[in-house]
């Protein structure tokens, strides 16, 4: 046992012939809040602090469907949503609906902290925001002319976008359409707790007022005493698989370790749909997924560290889909 990390940048159908200068900057981000990460653990930092510590970090680089990166709506509109949970006390947090926000994943443990509430949502929790003191920015400041141009490529296209979902290739459009959906991390420090965040900014091309699954606990987030998860995909399905809350449960009633766990809840859902990365009690990580990438890191204690995208050796370490 000892202290344990997993991260994720969104899981879908990432195309390898993904751009060096789009791939990159994006397994940078990984690279650096995993380092993060690491050392706000060696240096004792909660399970709880960590998780939101790193996707702040996710939040703030453009790369990600979070935060500064964050897809828009078919409105053309910006609609942000987060979850944490912490393992122990199984507290938790979440909002959605956010259009200036900067760290939405630090406004959903505001709620957590300071409210008697789990969930806020739209103009109550932009409000509380404001009343919390916490960074906001105009609404212009999230829409950036790489997801303006996304959302008329989706339109062109009528559909709604999910994750790396690959563009159809009678758009001829001017970028590759990776902006990937909802980053998460995932932790168990050197105490035993534990603490899951997830951070997204939806689905191009969604309906002004969808949910999704990040905000939902039980759905994209969730943490209990046996383990910690963030998933990654459709939301719809997320949500309609309860997957992360299924991960525990088959820990805690079939007595299942963390990877097996991960693995079946995973195969139940529609191929195509759904990532996760998660940690045990007893220390074990899983970074599961049946699409055909995930981007993802993890680091433990004893010394192993991964950063991947696809299912073989990438980024100079050994990443497997189901482990």
């Amino acid at each position: 046992m000892g202290w344990a990390i997993a991260l994720h940048g969104g899981a879908g159908d990432i195309p390898r012939s993904l751009a060096p200068e789009r791939r990159e900057p994006r397994l940078a981000t990984l690279r650096r809040s995993l380092d993060l990460a690491v050392a706000a653990l060696q240096a004792g930092r909660s399970a709880l602090d960590v998780v939101e510590l790193v996707v702040r970090e996710l939040e703030n680089c453009p790369h990600f469907n979070a935060g500064k990166g964050s897809v828009l709506t078919s409105d053309g509109t910006v609609e942000m949503e987060a979850s944490i949970m912490d393992g122990n006390t199984m507290r938790c947090g979440a909002v959605s609906g956010l259009s200036t926000v900067v760290n939405a994943i630090s406004l959903a443990r505001l709620v957590m902290d300071k409210t008697p509430h789990i969930y806020l949502a739209f103009h109550g929790a932009e409000a509380f925001a404001r009343d919390q003191g916490v960074e906001t920015r105009d609404p212009s400041h999230f829409i950036t002319e790489e997801n303006i141009e996304r959302l008329r490529q989706a339109k062109v296209a009528n559909r709604v976008q999910i994750d790396y979902t690959q563009p159809m290739k009678a758009q001829a459009p001017t970028d590759d359409n990776s902006r990937i959906g909802t980053v998460g991390c995932v932790a168990i420090d050197s105490s035993g707790n534990m603490a899951t965040a997830t951070s997204t900014g939806g689905l191009v091309n969604k309906m002004a007022g969808r949910i999704g699954d990040t905000p939902v606990i039980g759905a994209g987030s969730y943490a209990n005493p046996l383990c910690a998860v963030s998933a990654t995909g459709k939301g719809e399905s997320i949500i309609r698989h309860t997957v992360a809350r299924d991960v525990a449960a088959l820990m805690e009633h079939r007595g299942l370790p963390l990877k097996e766990a991960a693995a079946r809840v995973v195969a139940g859902v529609p191929r195509g749909d759904v990532g996760l990365v998660a940690v045990s009690v007893t220390g074990e990580v899983s970074m599961a997924y049946n699409t055909s990438g995930m981007f993802r890191a993890c680091a433990m204690e004893d010394g192993y560290s991964e950063v991947g995208i696809w299912p073989e050796a990438a980024a100079g370490a050994d990443a497997n889909g189901g482990s």
